[in-house]
């Protein structure tokens, strides 16, 4: 039975609300204020509103539970009475770092100093807002938790190794976290690994006793929470069909030229045309946040698994901490490169660009999960300034909705629907007009935008660099199948005209060394 809705407190407008907000601040009502206020921060899509509810004892879909979501549904700060102790609230902040809240003004605009005690969640990496959040709570010398979240599918993920050992996998989530707090200057930090759908797994319990202690400590009755058992649009016709005209050109070119020159003529431009295609290089960069899945993007790229050797490598923790180049295994003329993570402490905003060269790759793909983050905005207004193009990649899909479908009131198609259209208006918002979105999950690349994403890049490269591409792509369609198909004739003529004219020898080993591997 559903419960009855509890009226949450809330105590902010959004952000265009922003000047009347600051004069409120201060303005709440006596019962709105309790004896002891608990602030769950951190980057948004952590996990913040879920925590919320797990330590209040309720489900994600409980009538009076936190709003979740797969994009940012917490805009506003909001106080829930915990429902055994009304002189304790639990406040769900906004998530730092957002293009709602950037970091520089989130202190203020959440009115921080509020607080008596602070749990600050974070997941996939840690990250300069994890920095600030820490040291500004210690600097009012007040106590806080660093709360991990969604070891569930960290650990899920990482069974996918050839060697597994949960054990050691949390070991090494706890000591990543504990070595970043330290460098930042935290003394004495305490960590909690977590999952909001497993409550009786891993941390849970034990942030549930320590955090019963920690108001204990602050004279206040203590918490104790009651656990409970628009798809983009697909030119692929399109260009398929642009792509067949380029071909039968090249045909018709070659049969008009054999009509007005020499056979030796015609011979030396299909030469010159040959060798310009040989030597034509593609430097394709992934970026985006840390942890948003982009060496597995890389890896998907290249048609191979995350786990096989020479692919790029994945891991719990940040692993990408320099440039990483992957030539193509059968083309190398395309080169994949595996940027590290922006908004890191190694990789902060100010020197990412300098630091990775952003200024010499052709094209870019900005990797994104869970929400939308001022990083990406950030990214996005630096490529446009150099006048190229870029994709936005939400990755992590199968993530996404496994937590949707945990809502009585599922509906794939709308949710898929709602993250697209939540990329696409923050992009918009961010000065890209024509913003190009593709959800993907790298668990199964079939399904969502993958094939979609391959068939794009394809599309907008020039000529020469376009065949290129076409012949490294992995098959994932009959589109792209019969796209290589296509490139790999255009190829054979050329060769064929030049080896008749000039003797049968000429790179024909290569040749069907080529055609071979692209089978």
């Amino acid at each position: 039975m559903a419960r009855k809705r509890s009226t949450p407190v809330v105590s902010s407008e959004p952000k265009k609300k922003w000047a009347r907000e600051k004069r409120n601040l201060s303005d709440l009502t006596t019962s709105g204020k309790t004896k002891l206020d608990i602030a769950i921060t951190g980057i948004s899509g952590a996990g913040k509103s879920s925590l919320v509810n797990a330590l209040r004892g309720i489900s994600d879909f409980d009538d009076e539970s936190a709003k979740t979501d797969v994009i940012e549904g917490t805009t506003e700060r909001m106080g829930y009475p915990h429902p055994t102790f009304p002189d304790v609230t639990i406040w769900d902040l906004p998530g730092i770092g957002t293009p709602n809240f950037q970091a520089k003004e989130y202190l203020e605009r959440v009115n921080y100093s509020q607080y008596e005690f602070f749990i600050i969640v974070a997941s996939n990496s840690f990250t300069v807002d994890d920095i600030q959040l820490s040291q500004a709570i210690q600097k009012m010398k007040k106590r806080f938790y660093y709360v991990w979240s969604k070891v569930d599918i960290i650990i899920k993920n990482e069974k996918l190794r050839p060697v597994f050992s949960e054990e050691a996998t949390l070991q090494q989530v706890r000591k990543y976290c504990l070595d970043n707090l330290v460098k930042a200057g935290i003394s004495s930090p305490e960590i909690f690994l977590i999952s909001s759908w497993y409550r009786e797994k891993y941390d849970f319990p034990l942030l549930q006793r320590t955090l019963a202690k920690e108001t204990e400590a602050l004279r206040r009755p203590a918490v104790r929470g009651v656990n409970k058992s628009t798809k983009p649009s697909n030119g692929s016709g399109i260009h398929f069909i642009l792509l067949q005209k380029i071909l039968k050109i090249d045909l018709v070119k070659l049969r008009d030229d054999l009509t007005h020159k020499t056979p030796e003529e015609v011979t030396q431009e299909t030469l010159q045309e040959l060798e310009e295609l040989q030597n034509a290089k593609l430097n394709i960069a992934i970026t985006g946040v840390s942890g948003a899945g982009k060496s597995s993007l890389v890896n998907a790229l290249m048609g191979m698994t995350d786990y096989e050797e020479g692919a790029a490598e994945v891991g719990i923790t940040q692993t990408t901490i320099k440039r990483q180049p992957y030539p193509h295994p059968l083309f190398p003329n395309v080169t994949i490169w595996d940027l590290p993570g922006i908004g890191t402490p190694e990789f902060r905003p100010k020197e990412y660009l300098e630091k990775i060269n952003f200024s010499q790759y052709d094209f870019f793909m900005i990797v994104g999960s869970e929400h939308f983050t001022e990083n990406d905005v950030f990214l996005a207004q630096e490529i446009k300034k150099m006048k190229k193009k870029f994709y936005f990649v939400r990755s992590k899909m199968d993530v996404s909705m496994a937590s949707e479908i945990r809502n009585p009131n599922f509906n794939m198609d709308k949710s898929i629907q709602k993250i697209r259209r939540y990329c696409c208006d923050n992009l918009t918002k961010a000065g890209e007009s024509n913003s190009r979105v593709f959800l993907i999950s790298r668990r199964d690349l079939n399904m969502y935008d993958f094939p979609d994403l391959q068939e794009t890049l394809e599309s907008d490269l020039d000529d020469l660099k376009r065949h290129t591409l076409i012949l490294a792509l992995p098959v994932f369609s009959r589109g792209i199948l019969e796209k290589k198909k296509a490139a790999m004739e255009a190829l054979i003529w050329k060769f064929a005209f030049v080896s008749c004219v000039m003797g049968p020898f000429l790179s024909l080993g290569f040749l069907w060394l080529v055609i071979l591997a692209s089978w």
